[in-house]
């Protein structure tokens, strides 16, 4: 059994509290949205070995979008085929996965990654169309992984409705429902309410990944852990898509400061980020743009769309994701984007390249 190493300099409770949740990293899939998918194989499996080693359980890899990702939302540097054979002759203990998007992972996708033994895969949809998730539940369930239904921009239901959709999750087989708070908008209050409803109706396991925009990801997961979600997502450095996500080392130290009995090598932690992800990676201070996702629940993936109308009608890239967002907040129609944006006060003099869209890689919808 790993000892857990706290720093001596922070105290704990004199009676350590359990840790009834475990950890999954998604910095090897998530993180690689922040590099434009350029994590090698080999990165893969040094960055894999390591985490293992400090005893997370869970490590997805791969390209961003998942599956077959490279098709048409930015290609990786390699292919998911050998992502998933670095994973599989490197790790022993910890079960490694990969994000899967119908419509776009195929289920064939699925019949690749149980060759190389892959322990877990998490099956993303819009939270208004988790129907299309049954096929792929079913065939992961049938190759004996562990198997995740992910709500994509979960705060597109109330908790009520979302709860619903669990249960149809949960009739696929799905081993895990997650709650996703895919633009980083949601606040600690927002997490418990979606897992009260859901615990009114199940009692599935739950997780819960939450995205950094209103540097709340910390805060959301460690309502997540204190509520009892039992899967949390986090990534090294913080590092991922649109405002990144949870990081993996504050959340650790901030449990343990709590007192949580964690199976963990903090002092490894610490060190495989700063040594491996942080000269990858660089924040560059708070984006406007992922500053208003959040604010306004809306999808970076979807940032292609509003450079695209914005730079037309010459119309504040911010004011456009407030406006589109209170239309919908799930599924952004170009046409609809279209004509908000010609309706918007145009601005003669903006400069839309301040806004640096190029930092915006992939989109998941398919």
């Amino acid at each position: 059994m790993r000892k857990t190493t706290t720093p001596q300099h922070i105290n704990t409770t004199t009676h350590l509290m359990k840790a009834n949740f475990k950890i999954l990293d998604t910095t090897l899939r998530d993180g690689s949205y922040a590099i434009n998918f350029n994590f090698t194989a080999s990165d893969t499996a040094i960055v894999s070995k390591k985490l293992e080693e400090a005893g997370i359980p869970y490590i997805e890899i791969g390209h961003g979008v998942g599956f077959n990702g490279s098709e048409k939302h930015g290609k990786a540097l390699e292919s998911d085929e050998a992502y998933l054979k670095a994973a599989a002759e490197t790790l022993t203990t910890a079960k490694f996965g990969m994000f899967c998007i119908p419509g776009i992972a195929r289920l064939s996708d699925i019949d690749m990654a149980a060759d190389y033994d892959m322990g877990f895969v998490r099956v993303g949809t819009n939270v208004t169309q988790a129907e299309l998730s049954q096929p792929f539940i079913e065939k992961a369930k049938k190759k004996g992984m562990l198997v995740a239904a992910n709500f994509m921009k979960s705060y597109g239901l109330s908790p009520k409705e979302f709860a619903k959709k669990v249960k149809l999750s949960e009739s696929y087989g799905a081993d895990t429902v997650y709650v996703v708070d895919s633009a980083g908008g949601m606040f600690p209050k927002d997490v418990r309410a979606y897992y009260e409803a859901i615990r009114e109706v199940t009692d599935i396991s739950l997780g819960f990944h939450g995205h950094n925009n209103l540097m709340l990801g910390n805060a959301n997961t460690l309502e997540a852990i204190e509520v009892g979600y039992d899967i949390v997502d986090t990534s090294l450095q913080g590092m991922g898509r649109s405002a990144g996500n949870a990081c993996t080392e504050t959340l650790v130290a901030a449990l343990l400061k709590l007192g949580y009995d964690l199976d963990l090598d903090y002092r490894a932690l610490l060190d495989i980020g700063h040594t491996y992800i942080a000269p990858l990676y660089s924040s560059n201070g708070r984006h406007p743009l992922d500053i208003t996702a959040g604010y306004a629940d809306f999808h970076t993936s979807y940032m292609r769309m509003i450079h695209k109308y914005s730079a037309k009608y010459s119309v504040d890239p911010v004011i456009l994701m407030q406006e589109i967002s209170k239309i919908d907040k799930v599924d952004v129609s170009e046409e609809k984007l279209n004509e908000l944006a010609s309706s918007l006060e145009r601005e003669e003099n903006l400069y839309i390249g301040k806004f640096n869209f190029s930092r915006y890689f992939g989109e998941e919808q398919g």
